[in-house]
């Protein structure tokens, strides 16, 4: 069984990371088969119309990374520095506040949707699915929230094939109604909703009972009392991937807003099917970075610099390996990807397989950032790791969204998100460089 406190040479490292890496890779894939049946059995327009509300549902769903990674390289610390009862009373005090969290969001989510939908340029039968399917959803919030959540305490936990193996029960369950409530029962948009939900309430109902009862991993519940710093600390850590995730919701929407003026409901269509395809391949450059974190975590807390040089010189070794397989994956099956969701209209098959063959060259760059990123949180330094996403997910995607169509109309929507990733690059390795000395990696 591999240890945090152990030394990670590729085989150990690649071994400990892999549950994270498949856990979210299945965890996109599951998501994309929603998008398959809503796309292939109901129609273009509530296709499109998921797409456009998906963004507002991620930025309430995303506060359970927060709280997930920044609680993760909390915990991991703990642990190094050996408090096994501190980091269980820690761990209890984080589920608790963000299933807390979520129960609020759920109501915000109900109250605001309409308003955001209409801001965000929905109306007519676009406006009504977007509700639907953004209402159905949010009566899960809270689930979504711990689900998020668990992905990255499992590995923590020092569980990481237990949190897989329900991943894995979550998008069955997800894939089984979707064909069911969509293809067999005929029950549209909001037999696609249904599905998700329930995935949602199992893969956020079992980890609590789990964690609720003695178990062989490093954490379970325990009695706690509020801890305003370990929040503090938790949400300050985290900070970045809400940021990241926030970031990229809001950038979604302006990618909608700059599609619907240059290519109608068709460009929100073909745009939705890059950001599904996109969330496999960037799963793996995720999972990797989430399930390395704690290690990370664990030998920063034990002042084993050593081994943090090690984790991190093989580490962008094997970022830099999966970039290249991301990369030619993306250019060769653009088109079979694209057939499975937009084959039925020619006009967009052909807009979606080009911009999915730019869009590729994204994947060169955007694994160093996220490892970047994640790297820094793990270490406890929520300040750079969320500069760091804050200016790739936000600052550098805007800037470019704006400028580039000018010049280049529609293509210059698609390159956008490699100009943004180049500068994202750049930034992280001088951040990587100047932090060198302070954390002795």
């Amino acid at each position: 069984m591999i240890q945090l406190s152990d030394h990670f040479d590729y085989k150990r490292l690649l071994r400990y990371t892999l549950p994270s890496i498949v856990m979210l890779v299945f965890t996109s894939v599951y998501s994309v088969v929603d998008g398959f049946f809503v796309s292939n059995f109901v129609g273009k327009t509530p296709f499109a119309a998921v797409n456009l509300i998906m963004p507002v549902l991620m930025i309430l769903g995303c506060i359970g990374f927060m709280f997930g990674t920044g609680g993760s390289a909390l915990i991991a610390k703990t642990l190094g520095e050996g408090k096994s009862q501190k980091a269980r009373e820690t761990f209890t005090l984080i589920v608790w506040v963000s299933a807390a969290c979520g129960l609020v969001l759920a109501v915000a989510g109900f109250v605001l949707l309409r308003p955001v939908a209409i801001l965000l340029g929905a109306k007519g039968q676009l406006l009504q699915d977007s509700i639907l399917y953004g209402r159905v959803i949010l009566l899960a919030l809270p689930f979504f929230i711990l689900q998020y959540e668990f992905q990255c305490l499992f590995a923590t936990a020092g569980k990481p094939r237990l949190g897989l193996g329900i991943t894995v029960a979550a998008g069955l369950t997800n894939m089984a109604l979707d064909a069911l409530f969509v293809a067999v029962l005929s029950w549209g948009l909001a037999g696609a909703a249904a599905a998700t939900a329930f995935s949602q309430l199992v893969g956020g109902l079992i980890p609590l009972v789990y964690f609720g009862r003695e178990n062989t991993s490093l954490l379970r519940f325990v009695k706690c009392r509020f801890d305003g710093n370990a929040l503090w600390k938790t949400c300050s850590n985290g900070v970045s991937e809400l940021m990241g995730n926030i970031s990229m919701s809001l950038v979604s929407m302006l990618y909608n807003l700059q599609l619907m003026k240059y290519a109608g409901a068709d460009g929100i269509a073909a745009y939705g099917v890059l950001m599904y395809l996109s969330m496999i391949f960037q799963a793996i450059f995720m999972g990797y970075s989430v399930g390395a974190a704690p290690v990370v975590g664990y030998h920063y807390g034990a002042q084993n610099h050593e081994e943090l040089k090690n984790l991190l010189r093989r580490s962008l070794l094997l970022i830099g390996a999966f970039s290249a397989l991301m990369f030619t994956a993306g250019e060769v099956m653009a088109r079979p990807l694209s057939l499975l969701f937009v084959g039925y209209d020619a006009g967009l098959l052909d807009m979606t397989i080009h911009a999915f063959v730019i869009f590729s060259f994204s994947f060169l760059f955007s694994g160093f950032t996220i490892l970047g990123s994640s790297f820094f949180t793990a270490l406890n330094d929520g300040l750079t790791s969320a500069l760091i996403a804050f200016l790739r997910t936000l600052v550098f995607q805007i800037a470019a969204i704006c400028v580039l169509p000018v010049f280049w109309g529609l293509d210059g929507i698609w390159f956008s998100i490699i100009l943004a990733e180049v500068l994202a690059l750049l930034v992280t390795v001088l951040f990587l460089l100047v932090k060198r000395k302070k954390y002795r990696y």
